[in-house]
Formats: C-alpha cells, sequence, structure tokens
C-alpha cells in the first residue's frame, strides 16, 4: 500500500489548474493506486490531483461504505447537470471544517479510465456532490470557495436541517 502526503489549505498546489494527463501508462496506474490508498486511509470518499502535489487532471471517488465503488476519472468533465442538492461538505485538504453547499443533484461525467478509453456515467445525490467537489480540485476550486455558511464545530458533530435533503 503506498500512501502519499496530503496537501493542506495555504499550500498554493491547491489553487493551480491542472493539465490534462497524456500518459497512460504504469506511472499513472501507480498514482491512481497511491490516491485510492491514501484517500481510504484517510476514511474520505475522493482525491485529486493537487491533494497529493501532482496537478494532473487525475481524482478517485468512492461513496461505498464498504470500498467497492472505486472510480477514476482522468481529464473528466461535466457534460450536463440537473436538479439541485444542498448538504454538508469537508475536504481531506481542509482538516476540521465543513461547510453546507449547493451542488447539482445528477450530473454525467465523462472521462477516460486508466486505459484512456473515454467513458460516461451517471451520478446522483451524495456521488454526484463527491464528483463535482473532486473536478473543482482540478481548477484550483476548493468547497470553502463555494459554501454558502460554514458549519460550527458543534453542528459539525450533530444534526444540521441539510442533513434531511434527500
Amino acid at each position: 500500500m503506498g500512501t502519499r502526503k496530503i496537501v493542506t489549505l495555504g499550500d498554493d498546489t491547491l489553487r493551480k489548474h491542472c493539465k490534462p494527463q497524456e500518459k497512460f501508462d504504469r506511472r499513472l496506474e501507480t498514482l491512481l493506486k497511491d490516491m485510492a490508498d491514501t484517500m481510504y486511509k484517510a476514511e474520505g470518499v475522493g482525491l485529486a490531483g493537487p491533494q497529493v502535489g501532482i496537478l494532473r487532471r487525475v481524482a478517485v471517488i468512492d461513496v461505498t461504505e464498504d470500498h467497492s465503488g472505486l472510480l477514476e476519472l482522468i481529464n473528466a468533465e461535466i457534460v450536463w447537470k440537473e436538479g439541485e442538492q444542498t448538504g454538508r461538505e469537508g475536504c481531506l485538504s481542509v482538516p476540521g471544517r465543513q461547510g453546507v453547499v449547493r451542488r447539482p443533484m445528477k450530473v454525467k461525467v465523462r472521462y477516460q479510465d486508466r486505459t484512456g478509453a473515454w467513458r460516461e456515467k451517471i451520478a446522483e445525490g451524495f456521488e454526484a456532490r463527491a464528483v463535482c467537489h473532486e473536478l473543482d480540485h482540478l481548477d484550483g476550486t476548493l468547497y470553502i470557495d463555494k459554501m454558502d455558511r460554514e458549519l460550527t464545530e458543534e453542528e459539525i458533530q450533530g444534526h444540521i436541517p441539510e442533513d434531511d435533503q434527500p
């Protein structure tokens, strides 16, 4: 298991625009594996290239509890959005903080897999939120730039009205 250091708020890497991933080789496979291992170890649901200091358009997401739904997104873009949801978000690069953020309820994402083949996926609910969050990282945007409000420590530990949304 290879894990990498997670870059945190204050590091300029998080604010940079990532370049497309052009090579689909063993180095990319190692990066994807390391990113997934790092995400799982940190108990996150997503991790983007800049969060491990790599300015490439690469992200991993897994919103399942049993880690059975790993999604590797390379050179991804959202091609359509539908609906709206509002809910809490946190970030491995912004430890100890959470905020309320509006996101689409459903998105279609077009991306390349680790072999370079183009694919599409429709993500809904929490997975759509995670896709949007990670793809924002690739453009230097953090959830704190989009949040409606920041949660207090008591709210982070407890229940907020937005938790009741579908």
